[in-house]
């Protein structure tokens, strides 16, 4: 497949949709709301427990973990949902194909280039919000925290991935977005509630090693595990080190997971597309 690929028209594609981002300030927007939040939560994070100021990157990162869950996918859905649908109401796919151009370069380039506005905008966002506390950090700190802000940018394109397999298979924009919107609320608000439901049911028989499993099959939980074993620290903050098995606590494996929910959603819009 790659070695018939035109990489010279995929980057015209990803560079297309990179300055439309670009020219509708989006991702201006979207790094300032990031870097907003994470200095907000940096110095109010700990607020519940009765104390306000920075208390380490450890504990921002953890106070962090729950709203990028949120946020990023929910973004990461509106960014694409309209990809190829959008195109084929405007009229704007048909002559798009009528180039000398494949299905599957116009949908590597424009997932490319969304996922380049998606990763420009969290990592100028969240790491503007640290510069302001810039001195108080260390160069494990900053390790630490980059390791966090990317893999927020994967989690997003994970659900990039997702969305653009729902805009190829929806028949028009306003379907594709409420598919979009449904899809958010349900890994990000049904699925665990869902999980915690069979855990009740089962009655403690669940074993730790389908539970495990079943986490895997949410970007957003995996996402959350990435963070947890980062960290000693964040770890006794959740206790989930108590339920998971060894072999799915380990960051290289959850990565590979998370890869794994970047490329199959792709594969699947790019074999609808054809």
């Amino acid at each position: 497949m790659f070695k018939h690929i035109e990489w010279a028209q995929v980057r015209v594609i990803a560079a297309k949709e990179w300055r439309e981002r670009i020219r509708n300030s989006w991702v201006l927007a979207v790094a300032v709301i990031f870097a907003l939040f994470a200095l907000a939560i940096a110095y109010f994070g700990s607020a519940q427990q009765g104390s306000i100021g920075f208390h380490g990157i450890d504990v921002t990162i953890s106070s962090l973990v729950s709203l990028v869950i949120y946020l990023v996918p929910l973004i990461a859905m509106i960014l694409g949902y309209d990809a190829i649908v959008g195109e084929r109401e405007r009229g704007s796919l048909e002559l798009l194909l009528s180039m000398p151009i494949t299905r599957f370069e116009i949908l590597l380039g424009k997932y490319l280039g969304l996922s380049a506005a998606l990763a420009c905008a969290t990592a100028i966002g969240f790491g503007a919000g640290l510069l302001p506390l810039a001195n108080q950090l260390g160069t494990r700190d900053f390790y630490h925290y980059a390791g966090f802000v990317f893999s927020a940018v994967l989690m997003g394109m994970a659900f990039l991935s997702l969305s653009l397999w729902l805009s190829v298979v929806s028949q028009d924009r306003m379907r594709a977005s409420g598919m979009a919107i449904g899809t958010w609320f349900f890994f990000v608000l049904v699925f665990d509630l869902l999980l915690m439901g069979l855990l009740v049911a089962s009655k403690g028989s669940l074993s730790s090693t389908v539970f495990a499993g079943l986490l895997m099959l949410n970007p957003a939980d995996v996402f959350r595990l990435l963070n947890i074993f980062s960290s000693q620290q964040v770890q006794t903050m959740y206790g989930l080190a108590t339920v998971m098995p060894g072999s799915l606590t380990n960051p290289m494996v959850l990565m590979s997971i998370m890869l794994g929910w970047i490329i199959v959603p792709f594969l699947f819009a790019n074999w609808r597309f054809k």
